[in-house]
């Protein structure tokens, strides 16, 4: 009896990540991620899984975005009973993704009852706040490096990715063979993270592609500075949408440096997402507790840019439309697909002194990239904004390895695997990884097809 792997999500996409590890005993899910972007990708949160969600004995979690982990609830929700196997910082983060991610599901399901913008006469969120409560016992928190068996015939044990905090690569040992998914590998150059430590010798690897067709620039602070700079000098406002789990945190020490040395006036910076909030306070402690998996030397001032301010309440966030002066606000999500953010940029957009600046992947369907693309209005709540203010793209924040960093992550390993699949990336970035790693390293590759199923 041989174990398959099935590709249920992020084949040439970046989100809805779903990897079905089938024993024939036993099957595991690896991540349980939102499709995101485009309405066609979006339905497919609504189909139902090609197996029933009670056959699935459990889930290994590699980290807390939503296109990994918000499809949690809802597998709940269809019957699966499992335990979620996942690190500690996962676990506290998942559980703040998935609370806000209802929350606005419920939300904007509200909404466009309300204003009639949605092609359903009762428009429904995917699952709501009690899905989300009902998964969040499940999770098992599991220290990295310790072997644990979910399900039959399966042992796991997680390898820290330097993604975002409690980001890990799930190494799978099933039946005499081993694998390892990459989950989303984090940079070297992390600013919060110490480097993901190679694979281990594995029979195959499952690696990212996001960025599999492009290099980093180089460090974006000078950018950064300049558009900081230029807008607040022309008494606008500089808006980051900003992924409210570790991008925020990232974007608060770049902004803290630059103050510090005095290469951007000193103005308020408000971070106004819940989400964002809460996460900000998983990685205050990780910080108070010196985790291991935090770069050498950070401590808690790294994240304290000067004049913060914290945007709690809903009254809070909309007494920034439009701001009373020159500001900088970082506002959920990253690629302005929902969240307060939305609101900001109905109110920022039309204003030719503020600037809209992106600091992380922005995938096919979002605002983000339509903005990215220089799109002229952009559609918000039923009605389409003129984007007038400055558009301004950093790719040099993601805290996503570009290819370069993941060829040299695969060539780390002590032996080279039999095969490695490349996924979640757009077509052309898997297939440009895919090559890359054939002609450089010589290794065999396989860029999967959505829902194809391949023999370990």
């Amino acid at each position: 009896m041989h174990t398959s792997l099935r590709f249920l999500g992020a084949a040439g996409t970046v989100t809805g990540s779903k990897l079905l590890v089938d024993t024939g005993e036993s099957r595991l899910l690896i991540d349980a991620g939102l499709f995101q972007g485009p309405r066609e990708l979006r339905r497919r949160n609504w189909r139902p899984l090609p197996v029933p969600a009670s056959s699935i004995d459990a889930v290994v979690l590699t980290h807390a975005h939503l296109d990994h982990s918000g499809y949690l609830p809802a597998l709940v929700d269809q019957g699966f009973a499992g335990p979620i196997v996942t690190t500690r910082w996962t676990a506290e983060l998942a559980a703040i993704v998935l609370r806000d991610s209802a929350h606005l599901q419920e939300e904007d399901a509200a909404f466009a009852a309300g204003h009639g913008y949605s092609r359903h006469a009762a428009p429904r969120p995917l699952y709501d706040t009690a899905d989300a409560e009902r998964c969040l016992p499940m999770f098992r928190p599991t220290a990295l490096g310790d072997e644990v068996s979910p399900c039959a015939e399966v042992s796991v044990h997680l390898q820290s990715a330097g993604h975002i905090l409690g980001s890990a690569s799930a190494v799978v040992t099933t039946r005499g063979r081993r694998f390892v998914v990459s989950g989303d590998l984090g940079r070297p150059s992390h600013p919060l993270l110490a480097a993901p430590p190679p694979p281990p010798a594995v029979d195959a690897i499952v690696v990212e592609s996001t960025y599999g067709d492009r290099r980093h620039a180089g460090d974006d602070l000078a950018a950064l500075a300049d558009v900081v700079t230029r807008t607040i000098g022309r008494g606008g406002s500089v808006l980051i949408p900003a992924f409210a789990v570790d991008r925020t945190e990232v974007l608060l020490h770049a902004l803290r440096r630059l103050g510090s040395e005095g290469r951007i006036p000193r103005v308020p910076v408000f971070v106004d997402s819940p989400m964002a909030l809460a996460a900000l306070e998983v990685y205050r402690r990780a910080l108070r507790e010196q985790d291991p998996e935090l770069a050498a030397g950070t401590d808690l001032e790294a994240l304290d840019p000067g004049d913060l301010h914290e945007a709690h309440t809903a009254s809070q966030s909309r007494g920034l439309d439009p701001p009373n002066r020159p500001s900088i606000i970082v506002s959920a999500s990253g690629m302005a697909t929902g969240g307060r953010v939305v609101h900001h940029l109905k109110h920022l957009l039309p204003d030719e002194r503020n600037a809209v600046v992106l600091v992380g992947y922005q995938a096919e369907g979002t605002r983000g990239r339509s903005l990215e693309d220089g799109a002229a209005a952009i559609k918000m709540h039923g009605r389409y904004v003129p984007v007038r203010a400055e558009v301004v793209v950093l790719h040099g924040f993601s805290v996503h390895a570009d290819a370069g960093e993941i060829v040299g992550w695969l060539a780390a390993t002590p032996a080279p695997p039999d095969v490695v699949y490349v996924w979640h990336g757009e077509v052309r970035a898997s297939r440009a990884l895919a090559r890359r790693v054939r002609d450089e390293l010589g290794w065999h590759t396989v860029v999967p097809e959505d829902g194809e199923r391949v023999l370990l």
